[in-house]
């Protein structure tokens, strides 16, 4: 049966092992794989993700094969990211309590959200992609919030792999509050592999030392007393399933990720890696 999986990638720098891992499995399959972006502007991947010789700080050695760094470099140069969805003009946007007409705004904001329902109809999955990109542009971002919880409400998978699990954090509904991995078992960057020093976007000069937060600790205080954040440290691979959810640690867990996706959607998988 053909699948159609949504992938969410930041316009600030995806890292091309955490794009080319998941989607490479997809391709597999036959699936139909569309791409979004926060304004529809072609993303890119970040420099060092394609360099083989690049050295992880924190690992001291690299993290990209040679082969992984070919493969990068020719989705880089195709034309499968020249086209994006864009999710600022799908996606609506939650008025400000200051705004005119606040409350007829309001309700015309939840009819566009119905709709929205009806604009993931044919989608099977949606995944956010790793890299420091999605500091900047997908993690507190509202509209990629109202996409994720359409696609919970809907019972589709839900998945993403190293910063991009923030946005499964931060998704929340504006009733409790309450972040939709609360009670639920994920993965996601540790502290161990955080930078100290030169945390890198595109398109901007902004160059930062460790990241603006230290995803595990607010995936330990999202997940909640009766979920868990997993990091794994010392393995070499972590990616978790607990259904809707599949999270991948970071780079390496790449094509698990992209593989335990397969499987929940072919083979009915509720429950990998805890």
């Amino acid at each position: 049966m053909s699948r159609k999986i949504l992938v969410i990638v930041s316009e600030h720098g995806y890292w091309s092992e955490e794009l080319i891992g998941p989607v490479s499995k997809f391709d597999e399959r036959g699936y139909e794989v569309v791409f979004a972006t926060p304004t529809g502007k072609r993303a890119h991947a970040l420099p060092p993700s394609l360099d083989a010789n690049y050295v992880d700080p924190p690992l001291g050695r690299s993290v990209t094969t040679e082969e992984n760094a070919r493969l990068g470099r020719e989705f880089e140069r195709s034309s499968r990211l020249d086209s994006p969805l864009d999710i600022e003009a799908w996606v609506p946007e939650r008025p400000y309590t200051s705004d005119e007409g606040y409350l007829r705004k309001l309700e015309q904001y939840h009819r566009d959200l119905d709709r929205l329902d009806q604009d993931i109809a044919g989608y099977d999955a949606i995944l956010i992609v790793g890299g420091s990109g999605p500091i900047a542009d997908l993690a507190n971002n509202e509209r990629v919030h109202a996409l994720i919880l359409a696609f919970k409400k809907a019972g589709k998978v839900v998945a993403a792999e190293c910063y991009g699990v923030a946005c499964l954090a931060f998704a929340r509904d504006w009733d409790d509050r309450r972040s939709i991995i609360w009670g639920k078992h994920v993965t996601g960057h540790c502290k161990e592999y955080d930078y100290k020093d030169g945390t890198g976007f595109l398109g901007t000069d902004f160059n930062m030392g460790p990241p603006p937060y230290p995803l595990e600790y607010i995936l330990r205080d999202a997940t909640g007393p009766r979920g868990q954040y997993h990091g794994n440290f010392g393995k070499p691979l972590s990616v978790i399933v607990d259904f809707p959810f599949v999270t991948g640690r970071s780079t390496p867990d790449s094509y698990l990720t992209g593989q335990k996706i397969v499987e929940v959607l072919e083979d009915g998988l509720t429950r990998y890696g805890w």
